[in-house]
């Protein structure tokens, strides 16, 4: 009924071992995307894995700007917020590549 492959789990994963091993500065992304890239299946799958919890941090960030602060400085801080994530996941990237 549920497969334990895809885009849903492998980015669940990343987003877990991630956070768990972030104390590493390379080898902990590297690490969360490399078993992400093989939960996900493919490379195409896992790249899109590795890219989700970045878009939900954004959103979050730009959400809570919204409500809170000025809409246009809340969209601002929320592409740069985003911008900054994709750079600083490049290892994940990299790991969810192999893997996939």
């Amino acid at each position: 009924m549920f497969s334990n492959r895809g885009v849903w789990p492998a980015w669940l994963w990343m987003f877990i071992l991630a956070l768990l091993l972030g104390w590493l500065p390379f080898i902990g992304p590297a690490i969360a995307g490399f078993v992400g890239g093989l939960q996900a299946g493919d490379v195409g799958s896992a790249l899109v894995a590795a890219i989700i919890p970045s878009l939900i941090v954004a959103a979050v960030i730009f959400a809570l700007g919204t409500l809170i602060g000025v809409p246009i400085i809340a969209a601002l801080v929320g592409t740069g917020i985003f911008m900054v994530l994709v750079l600083g996941t490049l290892p994940l990237l990299l790991g969810a590549s192999i893997g996939g």
